[in-house]
């Protein structure tokens, strides 16, 4: 781990792309709110340009920058921008992503091409942007993943692999960063199922309309996730005690995967419900809401208590285990 300290939030400026919807919009409020400078980075202009209004209004420094994240010379333009408005740049968070709802066999290639170029290369070019500038004077690289980067995930497939290729990436970068003695701290935040626009937004191949894979939690938790890590150098935060639970226990028993996973895909549509039109995989989305319409989510999370909710699920799914092969061999 770093050896340097982080500043409080209240003395940062901090930089979020993806920030005019979802986790970006509750990351850039809460820190607005609690005294850093904001810049907010996204595609939606008038969902950006409402979101400052609303921080300078409740008395918090903020400004925007219209960028795709998939291009770098705009995500170096807003790194460059943040620096000329505010003076540094004391912490990156790596946010923006965009969804497909498909079987991976039936994904348009353009779709998946986009998607990485969004949710991984979004990744690269932050990481490009903000380094050199955060070595400066020591800072911190927060990237969102998803608890799916530790689970092989049915109708959402592009999606987990994309965000299995962040952390493989942000995973690889801290080591090389910690090797070169660079005074950034570099964090994996990895959220279970929240409660934001990204179904409604998502490019969906489903019949019905697109859910968030359950259990679903409020983005307030990844926010305060987020600016938990602005300030204290931590490798990964897994948000969504279930979400964890879910991986630990894929992690040891992936058969029981294999045998729900049918189950599990129907949990993420309603059938009832037509699907949203459009997307926001090309263009961007329209509504700059940080909450679902369709789905509440928890505003608790046990995730410190996963791990032992995994060893009793392990002890159950052993025991079961067991007991199905001693029955077989009578």
């Amino acid at each position: 781990m770093t050896s340097f300290r982080l500043k409080p939030v209240a003395e940062q400026v901090i930089v979020i792309t993806g920030a005019s919807s979802g986790i970006g919009l509750a990351t850039a409020r809460t820190a607005a709110a609690r005294g850093a400078k904001v810049v907010l980075v996204a595609r939606n202009a008038a969902a950006l340009a409402q979101a400052v209004r609303d921080i300078v209004g409740a008395g918090g420094e903020a400004d925007h920058v219209v960028a795709d994240v998939g291009v770098l010379a705009e995500v170096e333009a807003a790194a460059a921008h943040a620096v000329a408005r505010f003076g540094r740049i004391d912490t990156w968070v790596s946010n923006a992503g965009v969804a497909i709802y498909a079987a991976l066999l039936d994904t348009p290639m353009d779709e998946h091409e986009r998607l990485f170029r969004t949710n991984y290369f979004g990744t690269v070019h932050g990481a490009l942007a903000a380094v050199p500038r955060l070595r400066e004077r020591g800072g911190a690289l927060v990237t969102v993943a998803s608890i799916v980067a530790d689970i092989p995930t049915p109708v959402m497939g592009a999606y987990a692999a994309s965000k299995h290729a962040v952390a493989g990436y942000i995973g690889s970068l801290r080591v090389e960063l910690a090797a070169a003695k660079a005074p950034v701290s570099v964090t994996l935040v990895k959220p279970s199922g929240i409660a934001t626009p990204v179904a409604q937004h998502a490019a969906n191949h489903q019949q019905g309309e697109a859910l968030i894979p359950p259990p679903v939690y409020d983005p307030q938790l990844v926010a305060d996730a987020i600016l938990h890590a602005a300030e204290h150098p931590r490798r990964e935060i897994a948000v969504g005690g279930l979400g964890r639970l879910q991986a630990l226990t894929v992690m040891h028993f992936p058969w029981l995967l294999d045998l729900a996973g049918g189950l599990f895909a129907k949990t993420m549509r309603d059938p009832a419900r037509a699907p949203t039109p459009g997307d926001n995989l090309d263009t961007a989305g329209t509504d700059g809401r940080e909450r679902s319409a369709v789905q509440h989510g928890r505003r608790v999370s046990l995730h410190r208590h996963a791990p032992a909710l995994a060893a009793g699920v392990a002890a159950l799914a052993g025991g079961w285990w067991l007991a199905r092969r001693a029955a077989t061999r009578r």
